[in-house]
């Protein structure tokens, strides 16, 4: 048997193998290729061991990944997959065997020299990858249970059970109102947008789905786009690196599916009173007696900073009835610090991380097939939109929510008490289409029993108005959609600039200004970035104020758990909800917008938009050559914090369908966005289109680790090819 590579004039890997087997090796041994650095990065994320080379700054996320089990978990995962799903634990570790032969090649092959130009030519050996010159690593060896661990250490903060947290430190300050007041309704961070337009809607007669997953913009990025074919199936998407198959956005030829966050919660936290006897721990049960909790200790080897030698750090790894402790211990009670918060995910109770869903969802023919396999489904929890050939559609959610208190899902519980353990599993909704179409953008909907914050319905809102313009369409009209920039949510705050009296005249111009904006948020234009400055001013203002302020102290939790208990993000994501409440604590928000609006008229910006709202991409080791933050000062702010250099200009806001979200308060720049776009035709495939924000290469210096992102930055797709006939040979696998 054997596989073949090959390469469009983009550099995507397709992929075609004789059987099932094969190809999930070759899939393995491609993304080793093209992703090598990924790859080692992820792993060592996953094991709770990347502090050993990206130094103390990734250390608070290693004790994460240590205190919450997540290898364990994913050893569990693998040993009950091959107990009970020996096909699919086969699958896995096929392609666990690609990687490490992937990872290990000292020679690279290339293209045939009669090869086009366009087409992938020579890279360098995985371990040449200049980040690992950079930190002196080499590739290291994947286990079967490594891409469990990987798809763990992705997701085990997308429920964002921190929040939790915040409600409980919110309600602390100012009482138990303000939870509805900062929910993330009003407006939050996630951005995922996804639409249905059945064949009734398009020119074809067939369905069309399109969309754009928001996420964390990362260099190599979160999705790669691949073709998997053999004689069981023949399928297009968008895998995660690291994973066998494509999970969350495929295409098979008469089937097609796409996903987007649900905005469900299906993760506790408990605080618990632990103990310490001769034997270990213990922690107190809600029966009102002591029980013995697992306890041991690892180490994790952090790297010098600068080429200094570099410490070992002790971590105590306690598990109690409830779950892995993830931050306290017996002692927070005595030291001042919050007690020992516990964490219990579905993953770590069951032993099932849903990858019994993959390989189904690669054989799928009929929408029917999608469903079946997303039964299996465990996390995280998504909304689901699939369409056939045959007109059959599909819109559910998928994903395991346990049934519990109310109060569980609000905040940490106190483990101590009863009435708070799991008592089985929620139905996962379904929902329908009206007037031929279904949107979802991580607003309420079908999701909604699942939850408690959603995303504002701006986005979901637009998309809905801008389909229903036109009576028919074509998968080549959807870019327009994935581009929009209209700002829904702007009317809150210059709803509230009309009746301002007594301003400067600078200031009335600025307001009159705003006043006759369109609210498109694009890139070259002068009167976003006097919105944005202003909105600035208003949230540090309102952050400042002395009801607030005291909130700005956050409890001692872990570091990688900070960001969800700032103040001045909270209040810039929540600034619709602030300003349009009855009565926000007696805060006079007219004084605090008359005199934003004087700061900006004072020190106007110099600029546009795409001046200060650049993409600001994660890279695990950032830019030796770190850049001022663009964003402009106002007298509330410290001065410019050197950041990595600032990348290209961006339209969009967080609460357009262009979902480019800066941090109102704190910078400009963005970090999350569209991580990839797709249009799926469900009447011809090679109609289909997508594009990702770098390229298809992970290598830097690669003709394929940037040359997606002009597409990406003017909103424009690649045409997804199929015909091998119509490709470059690479290799045999």
């Amino acid at each position: 048997m054997s596989a073949k590579t090959y390469r469009d004039a983009w550099g995507i890997p397709h992929l075609r193998a004789d059987s099932v087997l094969e190809l999930a090796r070759a899939q393995g041994r491609v993304t080793a290729r093209d992703r090598a650095w990924q790859l080692e990065v992820e792993r060592h994320r996953a094991e709770g061991t990347s502090a050993s080379f990206l130094g103390p700054g990734a250390l608070s996320w290693d004790r994460l990944a240590r205190r919450a089990r997540l290898a364990d978990t994913a050893r569990r995962c693998q040993a009950a997959l091959e107990a009970k799903d020996p096909e699919t634990a086969a699958w896995v570790r096929a392609y666990v065997d690609g990687v490490n032969e992937g990872l290990s090649e000292t020679e690279r092959p290339t293209t045939p020299a009669t090869s086009t130009p366009t087409a992938a030519t020579s890279t360098p050996q995985a371990a040449a990858a200049p980040e690992f010159t950079r930190t002196g690593l080499t590739p290291g060896r994947w286990e079967p249970w490594t891409p469990l661990a990987v798809w763990l250490a992705t997701h085990i903060l997308f429920a964002g059970f921190p929040a939790k947290l915040w409600r409980e430190h919110i309600t602390t300050h100012l009482g138990p109102d303000a939870v509805a007041l900062f929910a993330t309704d009003g407006p939050g961070t996630a951005g995922s947008n996804g639409w249905l337009v059945s064949g009734d809607r398009t020119t074809t007669g067939h369905a069309l789905i399109a969309g754009d997953p928001h996420r964390w913009i990362e260099d190599p990025g979160v999705y790669q786009q691949i073709h998997l074919s053999c004689p069981e199936f023949d399928v297009v998407g968008l895998a995660v690196p690291g994973i066998p198959g494509i999970a969350h956005f495929g295409h098979t030829g008469t089937v097609a599916w796409a996903i987007t966050n649900a905005m469900s919660d299906y993760q506790d936290l408990y605080h618990e009173r632990l103990r310490r006897t001769g034997a270990g721990v213990e922690a107190l049960g809600p029966d009102g007696t002591w029980h013995r909790a697992a306890r041991h200790t690892e180490l994790i080897t952090v790297a010098g900073e600068k080429g200094t030698e570099g410490e070992t750090v002790e971590v105590e790894v306690i598990e109690t009835d409830r779950g892995p402790v993830i931050a306290g211990g017996p002692e927070g009670l005595d030291d001042g610090t919050p007690a020992a918060l516990s964490l219990r995910y579905p993953p770590r109770v069951t032993a099932d991380l849903g990858f019994g869903a993959l390989l189904p969802l690669l054989r799928s023919r009929r929408v029917a097939d999608v469903d079946r396999a997303l039964d299996a489904w465990a996390e995280p929890v998504n909304v689901v939109q699939a369409a056939d050939t045959e007109g059959g559609l599909l819109h559910r959610v998928a994903g395991r929510v346990p049934v519990r208190a109310e109060t569980n899902r609000l905040r940490p519980v106190p483990a101590w008490e009863p009435g708070h353990a799991w008592d089985g599993w929620h139905t996962p909704p379904r929902a329908g289409l009206t007037d031929g179409v279904a949107v979802m953008a991580n607003q309420r909907g079908p999701a909604t029993p699942l939850g408690i914050e959603f995303a504002p319905p701006h986005r979901a809102d637009r998309i809905t108005e801008l389909l229903a313009g036109r009576e028919r369409w074509s998968a080549g009209d959807m870019p327009a959609i994935h581009t929009d920039t209209r700002l829904g949510s702007a009317a809150a705050l210059l709803d509230r600039l009309t009746p301002l009296t007594g301003l400067t005249p600078g200031a009335a111009a600025l307001r009159d200004r705003l006043l006759s904006w369109d609210r498109h948020m694009d890139a070259d234009s002068a009167d976003a970035a006097h919105y944005a400055a202003l909105r600035t001013a208003v949230v540090r203002r309102l952050a400042a104020h002395p009801v607030l302020a005291p909130a700005s102290v956050p409890p001692a939790y872990p570091e990688v758990l900070q960001p969800w208990l700032a103040l001045v993000p909270r209040v810039g994501h929540a600034l619709e909800h602030l300003l349009r409440a009855e009565d926000l604590y007696g805060i006079d928000r007219t004084a605090v917008l008359r005199a934003a609006l004087e700061e900006v008229a004072a020190r106007p910006p110099a600029g546009t938009w795409g001046d200060t709202h650049r993409l600001a991409a994660w890279r695990a080791l950032p830019d030796p050559t770190p850049a001022p933050d663009p964003t402009p000062a106002v007298d509330s702010t410290p001065a410019p914090t050197l950041t990595p250099a600032p990348g290209p200009r961006l339209s969009g806001d967080h609460d357009c369908v262009l979902c480019t979200s800066p941090v109102p308060g704190i910078t400009d720049l963005a970090a999350r966005g569209p991580a990839a776009r797709y249009v799926w035709d469900l009447a011809d495939r090679s109609g289909s289109r997508w594009a990702v924000p770098h390229g298809a290469s992970g290598i830097p210096g690669s003709p394929h680790h940037q040359d997606q992102q002009p597409l990406w930055l003017a909103g424009e797709l690649a045409p997804v090819v199929t015909d091998f006939d119509q490709l470059t040979k690479e290799s045999d696998v």
